[in-house]
């Protein structure tokens, strides 16, 4: 196979071939690498290529399938790593200036686990700084370009992983979801992004921005794909205090048999209205009708508290953001100004966050910073945590109601860079459906749905799910993309510019 179609391949596919002997994994890796140097320069999909280290992997992998070892149903699928996850002996600096040239001695327990499966990392992948942002902006280290328009953004904050597999970089990748960053990623670039239940991915490792409301996800350019992914990174880590010791839910099972036959689909009437796209709104109201036809009974909900949600979001997430950057003080790791032997460490400290952090990471920390203080803890932090007990409680109603819940991921599609980098309330906007599920700690994933009539972009479907209920995700999303793959192939990204 010549390297344009084997990049084609989705991650089953892949190994599938390779576990087969019609592939080998270092020819898959070398053709990954080869679409990497050709189009990553205009993408900026990647903060740092491991090419030894990836074809060291791949190399392993075939050995084992001489040795006539059984592998795993990933082992030698190339992918493309969040640069928020350590990596032991690769470069991690969560898209800062702060952490610029670190090299972690140790591995996040996602990593250890893609390894394990013989996965291959290709490299790690350009972010909004500490994850804080919607569009990939704020990464110290410049944007990423949307393949299907490279003056647009990729979402964030982790538009890198989703554009490597909407450039065809990898087939698959790993991101991070606080307050969206998964799903709005996935939504603008065509593709599929999970956040899984609170606590089911481990958060060990992951260098933390709002602790209660981090969680790591698979990104795919499919379904199943995701799937594989989500069972191999998912399950119970003793290392992490809020992983959840329980079963993996099936959730391969679940998109290898996609159904939504006699099941209960909500539709949020939160969920729209101003400031939402007359494309987006015209492909969901579709996909609504879809669902319909497929034998699911579509109930409308009322969840009050949700127009509360970005609120409350945007004091806890600084919050607890204040909290976590405060380690980043120039005395431990990262970078270090100042120090000339005439200034105290506070100045050192200082002059360093002066210089490592970008405006956006300030911005949340001088927010969160003010809403801890003494006097406005209660009005401030203490509010928005009963707010987010509203809103867990409105998901629990519905979900009494419900199996699912199904809205627009975003309420536009993906808009020119540098369009909101002005307007911090603008950019925040874009989380609008994402939110209250990162508030309440659900499932949820986002899926492609079509293209906006008016600007030929794509536009995603959110389903949302009960925590530790993942599978249905996965059982709804199956049964929706493959009527949208038999009407207009598969997949969606063939109709995305040429790079």
């Amino acid at each position: 196979m010549t390297d344009s179609n084997i990049i084609k391949l989705g991650a089953a596919e892949i190994a599938a071939k390779i576990a087969g002997g019609e592939l080998t994994a270092v020819e898959v890796t070398e053709a990954h690498l080869a679409r990497i140097d050709a189009v990553d320069e205009k993408v900026h999909a990647f903060l740092h290529v491991d090419r030894e280290g990836a074809l060291a992997q791949a190399r392993a992998v075939d050995e084992k399938r001489a040795r006539g070892e059984k592998l795993g149903p990933l082992a030698g699928v190339p992918l493309a790593l969040k640069d928020i996850f350590t990596t032991e002996g690769v470069p991690t600096t969560v898209g800062s200036k702060i952490l610029e040239g670190w090299i972690p001695p140790y591995d996040a327990t996602v990593t250890r686990r893609l390894k394990a499966a013989d996965v291959v990392i290709l490299g790690k992948t350009n972010m909004d700084e500490f994850a804080m942002g919607s569009s990939t902006e704020n990464s110290a280290y410049g944007p990423t370009g949307n393949p299907w328009d490279l003056t647009r953004i990729p979402g964030g904050s982790g538009g890198g992983s989703s554009a490597a597999l909407a450039a065809y970089e990898a087939p698959l990748a790993i991101g991070t979801d606080t307050g969206g960053s998964i799903r709005q990623p996935a939504a603008v670039t065509g593709t599929v992004g999970v956040k899984p239940t609170y606590g089911g991915v481990s958060r060990y490792g992951m260098v933390a921005f709002s602790s209660s409301l981090d969680q790591g996800g698979p990104c795919a350019r499919s379904v199943l794909d995701a799937a594989l992914l989500h069972e191999v990174i998912a399950g119970h880590d003793p290392l992490d205090s809020t992983s959840v010791d329980a079963p993996v839910p099936p959730v391969v099972e679940a998109a290898r048999n996609g159904s939504v036959a006699g099941m209960r689909v909500g539709v949020v009437k939160q969920f729209r209205g101003e400031g939402y796209q007359a494309g987006v709104v015209q492909r969901f109201d579709e996909s609504v009708e879809l669902l319909k036809g497929l034998g699911a009974e579509i109930v409308e909900l009322d969840c009050p508290s949700f127009d509360l949600a970005l609120s409350a979001y945007y004091l806890i997430a600084p919050s607890e953001c204040s909290s976590n950057l405060a380690r980043f003080d120039a005395m431990r790791y990262g970078l270090r100004v100042g120090d000339d032997g005439t200034r105290s460490a506070e100045d050192v400290t200082a002059l360093t966050r002066e210089a490592g952090f970008g405006d956006e990471v300030k911005r949340r920390v001088m927010l969160g910073t003010y809403a801890l203080s003494s006097g406005y803890y209660d009005a401030y932090y203490g509010s928005a945590q009963k707010v987010r007990t509203l809103i867990t409680r409105d998901f629990e109603k519905a979900f009494e109601q419900v199996d699912v819940i199904v809205s627009p991921t975003t309420p536009t599609t993906a808009f020119p860079i540098g369009e909101r980098a002005d307007d911090p309330m603008a950019m925040y906007l874009a989380d609008l459906c994402t939110i209250p599920t990162n508030l309440a700690g659900n499932a949820a994933m986002s899926l492609p749905c079509g293209l906006a009539p008016e600007d030929g972009l794509p536009v995603g479907l959110q389903i949302i799910a009960p925590a530790m209920k993942d599978e249905r995700l996965y059982k709804v999303g199956a049964a929706v993309e493959a009527v949208f793959v038999e009407r207009w192939g598969h997949p969606l990204l063939e109709e995305a510019p040429s790079l």
